[in-house]
Parts: structure tokens; C-alpha cells; sequence
């Protein structure tokens, strides 16, 4: 009974001493860790700060009326183009009852004094044939009377103009007939056939009647963030995309930083404005939003590496990389960097072209 006991205890340590030994042997013939390697490459590189607004025309016209009534006619619609003294619409006058009493009144006095000074005319020019009054007193009743039949034909065009809006005589700047002042293209025709519209004066605007831009001169209105506006300054160069024309970029001056912030949502925004490159068509529209990039600073054709490459050394914060000798062998090496736009590195010293730099992220056997 002892004996079997003694055979089983010997038997179970050889069986734990042999899984030790394979345990061992199997863990020391695993793969080293494999790592990869990335060569520096020349590229462009590019930092820059995003802003977002929207693209609008460097000068809107709003056409309004110097006259009140009803429009009889539209002329135009958005999208046309314009030249200027191009008919844009024609207003009907509806009379103020007021004013047409007024000039109706105004008429009707200066015919009195007409007729008056009619009289006194006639007889001071039959004295003056009888040669009993001089040349000088004639002339005198004669302007008095060429005075007051003026007066009379100004009263009858005012009363004219209260009633529809034009007389005799104005041409093209009849008040009924509304024209263009600028050549463009038409953004927006805000009124119809039917509506009313109230004339543009000291304490009236008035009513738009359309609204034109030369859209070959756009700019960029937007707006960035506080803890950017220190970054740019005026005269930066600005790279600006449209979502509506993912496939165009444009090119733009940045022409005006607000020299005071508003609050937004919890954050002070800055308003911004540049201007774009003149445009040869108009394949960019008014009110469309975009994206500026607005380039802080750019290198061209330098030698680079992922951001991600890089390592700091723990006592002198100083950046290296490793580069491989033989294998799996690295070394370590120092670097300059340059300008970064947080995915790439510009390289100024320390590593070649054909460096081979280690990534940090082992390989994995693909059966895994």
C-alpha cells in the first residue's frame, strides 16, 4: 500500500516537471515582436485655421421707388441680367386725398392770379401803344404776367404727377417707370403684379423692388473663434470650399477681422471678411455656406513624417525617432522638426529620405 502510494507521488511530480518543461519551450519559441517601418516623404505641408459663414456679393443694390401706388407690371425675374436704365417694373399711382386736394387748390390759385395778371397786362399794353406809360413799367407788368402763367402750367404738372405719377416732358425719369441703377444680376425680385409698394424717403425706407449684385465680385463673410483670432491678421491668403461644389476650391484675401467679439452659444465669435478671386462665371451663388481655410503658414516640397513617429525623450523632452539598423534592430536618433499640421512633421535634421522609421504598433500574425 505505501509502495503504490510512493510510485503515484513519484509519477505525478515527473508529470508536473515535464508540462513545466513545455510551458517553457513553447513560450521561448514564439515569434519576437515584428514592427514596421515608414520612409520620410517630401510633401506640402500646411497649417491653417477653419472658419465657416457663408459667400454673398461685395455690393447688393436695393432698388426702391421715389413714388407710392401699385405695381402694374414686373419686368425681371431673379437670375437675370441687367445693364443699367434696364426696365425693372412699373408702378400705378394711386392718389393721396390730400395731396391731390392740395395741388387740385394749388391750380386753382395760380389761375386766379393768371387771369388777374392777364388783365393788368392787356391794359398796361394798350397804354403802352398810346405811349402813355415807359418801356420799363411794360416790362415790368409783362414779367408779372409771364410769372404767373408759369406758375399756373408748374400747378397743373404737379397736379398731373399726384395723379398718375408722370407729366409731359420728364422722359426717362418718369416716377411710374422704375429702372435699374446698376448692371448686374438680379438676386431677388421681392414683389408681384398687385402689390402695393410705399416710396424711399427721410423716414421710410421703402419697398424693395429687386435686389442686384455683380456676382463676379463675392466675398466671404464668417466667423472664428476667440482662441483663434490671435493666429491670423490681416492679407492672409484664404482657401474657400462650398458644400453645394465640393469639387472647387477658391481662392480669397482675408480683408477684415471685427475688432470686438460677440457672444454665441456660450463663446465669443469674431466676424471676418475676404474677398475672392474675381470669377469668370457664375457657377457660385449668393447666400451659399462654406469653409474657409485660412493658411497660418506653408511649406513646400520638405522632407516629413507622421506626427505619430515621433518620440520625446524623458529627460530632455528632446524629439527622436528609431531608425533600423539591421532587422529588428533600431536606434535611436534626434531630430528638428519643423512646421506640423497635426498630422505631419516637417523634418530638418537628423534622418534621410531613405530612413527607415519604426512604427509603433506591432504586427499581428494574420492567422490570429
Amino acid at each position: 500500500m505505501k509502495k503504490g502510494t510512493t510510485l503515484f507521488i513519484l509519477l505525478l511530480i515527473l508529470m508536473s516537471f515535464g508540462a513545466s518543461l513545455y510551458y517553457l519551450y513553447t513560450k521561448n519559441i514564439q515569434s519576437p515582436e515584428i514592427f514596421e517601418t515608414e520612409n520620410p516623404l517630401f510633401r506640402t505641408i500646411v497649417k491653417s485655421t477653419l472658419a465657416t459663414g457663408k459667400i454673398t456679393p461685395e455690393e447688393e443694390i436695393l432698388i426702391k421707388p421715389n413714388i407710392s401706388g401699385l405695381v402694374e407690371e414686373v419686368y425681371v425675374s431673379a437670375g437675370d441680367k441687367i445693364k443699367v436704365g434696364d426696365l425693372i417694373a412699373k408702378i400705378r399711382v394711386i392718389p393721396n386725398v390730400g395731396n391731390l386736394n392740395a395741388a387740385q387748390n394749388q391750380v386753382e390759385n395760380a389761375k386766379i392770379v393768371l387771369e388777374n395778371q392777364s388783365k393788368i397786362f392787356e391794359r398796361q399794353k394798350s397804354l403802352f401803344e398810346k405811349g402813355v406809360i415807359s418801356a420799363n413799367e411794360f416790362d415790368n407788368f409783362e414779367g408779372n404776367y409771364l410769372q404767373a402763367l408759369q406758375s399756373y402750367e408748374a400747378a397743373l404738372q404737379n397736379l398731373e404727377i399726384v395723379k398718375t405719377g408722370s407729366t409731359k416732358g420728364m422722359g426717362s425719369a418718369a416716377l411710374t417707370l422704375i429702372r435699374s441703377t446698376v448692371s448686374g444680376m438680379v438676386l431677388d425680385v421681392p414683389i408681384k403684379k398687385g402689390n402695393q409698394v410705399i416710396e424711399t424717403n427721410n423716414f421710410n425706407e421703402g419697398t424693395t423692388i429687386a435686389a442686384i449684385a455683380d456676382v463676379t465680385n463675392m466675398i466671404f463673410e464668417g466667423k472664428v473663434d476667440e482662441s483663434e483670432v490671435g493666429k491670423i491678421k490681416e492679407k492672409m491668403p484664404i482657401e474657400i470650399t462650398v458644400g453645394a461644389l465640393p469639387d472647387l476650391k477658391f481662392d480669397a484675401v482675408l480683408d477684415f477681422i471685427a475688432p470686438k467679439g460677440n457672444l454665441e452659444n456660450g463663446a465669443i465669435q469674431f466676424d471676418i471678411r475676404g474677398t475672392l478671386s474675381k470669377l469668370e462665371d457664375s457657377s457660385i451663388r449668393a447666400g451659399l455656406s462654406a469653409n474657409a481655410s485660412i493658411i497660418l503658414a506653408k511649406v513646400d516640397s520638405v522632407l516629413s513624417i507622421k506626427e505619430a513617429l515621433v518620440q520625446f525623450d524623458a529627460d530632455s523632452l528632446e524629439p527622436f525617432v528609431e531608425v533600423q539598423k539591421e532587422g529588428q534592430e533600431f536606434e535611436k536618433r534626434y531630430i528638428v522638426l519643423g512646421l506640423s499640421d497635426g498630422i505631419y512633421v516637417e523634418i530638418k535634421d537628423g534622418i534621410e529620405q531613405d530612413s527607415k522609421i519604426k512604427v509603433w504598433n506591432r504586427l499581428i500574425e494574420r492567422s490570429k
